[in-house]
């Protein structure tokens, strides 16, 4: 079994990802707590975890954490020469820069979305950009009341696969004389009760609108992919991956 960290584990994704772990096992969690210990997980401050992922022998980490939290934990991974798969999301660019940094010395993979119906949806989305390449844009998207990164990691995500085949702007919500651009894309963030994620875009034009959209019905599909990605990542090169070359293996 390959044995797996978990960063943020006293969090609700950190708690799926434990939930989740049949064919891994769980063996540390990192999380500032006062807790020892969740489900039988013991729990090491991060600032330790250079030292616990020797004493546990961890082969992988999987991190749900804060930006500054999971940016502590990669210092560790490259400290101790063990991989990592990140989950968090809501890094600045310099936040970025730091886990490229880390990247050159371990096999990372970053992603925003751990669901292979998201990897789906954002190549669907770049064919339907490129192609309908005169339609007005819109996205959308909706989570739990709790998220405090906005838009989502998801729907920048997304937004980037556009951009990538249209020139557009994001605009961040309208308010008062608001008339629209044609270059510009809505991007619009809801928070509401325990949805788990939302993610639309909408294309209209020539008197017709195409909706694309996917829905997460339980957190257990985010933290069963990000296993997944962690069972695929142990042995590979130092370098940066993506969700989509597991989806693709």
């Amino acid at each position: 079994m390959t044995r797996v960290a978990v960063n943020g584990v006293t969090g609700q994704m950190g708690g799926a990802v434990v939930e989740a772990a049949t064919d891994s096992e769980v063996v540390v969690g990192f999380a500032t707590s006062e807790t020892d210990a969740v489900d039988g997980v013991p729990i090491v401050d991060p600032a330790d975890a250079a030292e616990a992922l020797r004493e546990y022998d961890v082969d992988v980490v999987v991190d749900f954490a804060v930006p500054e939290g999971a940016l502590t934990v990669a210092e560790a991974c490259v400290e101790a020469g063990v991989p990592m798969v990140v989950g968090t999301t809501g890094f600045d660019d310099d936040g970025l820069a730091r886990l490229r940094n880390a990247s050159d010395e371990i096999p990372l993979l970053k992603a925003t979305n751990f669901s292979q119906g998201i990897q789906v949806l954002q190549r669907l989305v770049s064919e339907a950009v490129a192609t309908l390449d005169d339609y007005d844009l819109e996205l959308m998207e909706t989570h739990h009341n709790r998220k405090v990164d906005a838009p989502s990691g998801t729907a920048n995500s997304i937004l980037d696969v556009i951009q990538e085949e249209r020139d557009v702007e994001p605009v961040y919500g309208r308010e008062g004389h608001a008339p629209r651009d044609d270059d510009e894309i809505g991007v619009f963030a809801r928070r509401a009760g325990d949805i788990r994620g939302e993610h639309e875009l909408v294309l209209a034009g020539n008197d017709e609108v195409l909706s694309l959209s996917h829905r997460a019905e339980d957190r257990g599909v985010f933290a069963a992919g990000a296993l997944d990605a962690a069972t695929w990542l142990v042995g590979r090169d130092a370098g940066w991956y993506e969700f989509g070359d597991v989806v693709d293996a």
